[in-house]
Order: structure tokens, then sequence, then C-alpha cells
């Protein structure tokens, strides 16, 4: 079991990749003040805990119980995620923040997604979730401890988001707007990749 809890580490690790959503956060957050911006990273990391900790218990039955594939499901996340990147590209987000009368509310959605799902709980990250409670064979303890570990991945996740306004600051109004482009063309490509993976393990069915 130790061996299994190594590799889920290093697994959850490379698949949640909580330093690679700190630049990610700043583009989704632009124009949104301090105390929402926390708001939105500990309700985002709540989701994702949510939603990882239900697919290691129940992700395998449920999927098999609706008829649908981990294939399909990360084409699906990738086409989401790429209707995200565009709107980043082309600067969308910002002034759809701005113009919506939701204010504080309309900004706490980005929690749910696209930062909690499927950012944070993206397929790959359900996926890896499903296999390595599969490998468990039904002991609890290690599927408990395997939530743990995921729990542990989403705290640093939140911990990455705090230290995030200060590297905005750094980065001043310009440096914020061409890093918000420059992530939605690298998110646009990892919705690719999503899709292609998918396409891919769908024609080896």
């Amino acid at each position: 079991m130790f061996a299994i809890l190594t590799s889920a580490f290093i697994t959850m690790l490379v698949v949640v990749d909580p330093i690679g959503l700190g630049p990610i956060f700043i583009g989704l957050t632009q124009g949104i003040d301090a105390p929402t911006r926390r708001k939105i990273g500990l309700q985002a990391s709540i989701i994702a805990f949510g939603v990882l900790a239900g697919s290691a218990l129940i992700g395998d039955w449920l999927l098999r119980g609706l008829g649908i594939s981990l294939a399909a499901f990360r084409i699906a996340g990738g086409l989401l995620l790429f209707a995200i990147a565009f709107e980043m590209v082309f600067g969308r987000r910002i002034e759809r923040k701005v113009t919506l009368a939701g204010g504080a509310n309309d900004a706490l959605s980005i929690a749910a997604f696209p930062l909690g799902i499927p950012l944070m709980a993206g397929p790959g990250a359900i996926t890896a979730m499903v296999l390595l409670a599969g490998q468990m064979n039904g002991n609890m303890l290690g599927v408990a401890l395997l939530i743990g570990i995921m729990g542990i991945m989403m705290a640093s996740s939140f911990a990455v988001f705090l230290a995030a306004e200060r590297l905005e600051r750094l980065l001043g109004v310009q440096g914020e707007m061409v890093l918000g482009r420059l992530l939605g063309v690298l998110l646009a490509a990892l919705a690719v990749q999503y899709v292609a993976d998918g396409i891919l393990a769908l024609s080896h069915h």
C-alpha cells in the first residue's frame, strides 16, 4: 500500500499541479478585489476536494452506471476549458465580469467553474482518483489515505492562490494583461490535449 500511496502522491502532484494553478488563478480573477479572490480560492479548493473525494468513493460506479467512459469525460472537460481559454485570449472574461450586475456573486461563480472544475478537479485528476481508488481493492483505510493526500494537494493549491496576489502586484496592470492572454493560449493547448487524449482513448476501444 505504501508504494501505491507514494505513486498516488506523485500522480496527484503532477495532475493537480498546485504551482501551475497560481498564474491561471491570476488570469481568471483579474479586476476582482482581494477578499473576494481569497473566497474564490477557498471555495474552489473545497469544491475540487468534494468532487475528487467523491470520485475516489463512487466515481467508477457512477460513470459505469451512466454508461460514460473516462475518454468521453475527458473530451467534455477539454471542450469546456477551450471556451474559457478563448474568452481569456480575447479579454472577454474581464469585460463580462465588469458588465454583469452580479458583482461579487458573479465573481464567486468562477470558484465552481472553471477553477474548481475542470481546472483543479479536471478529467486527469478525476481519472487518477478513480484508478488509484480501484488499486486499493476495497481497502477503506487506503481510500481514506488517498483522499488525505488529495486534501494536501488542495491545501497547497489554496496556499498558491494566496501567494498569487503578491505576484500580481509585482506584475502590474500591463504585465497582468499580457500574462492573462498568454495563459489563455496555454489553457487552449491544455484543452486540445484533453480532447486529443479522449479521442485517442475512444479509438482504441
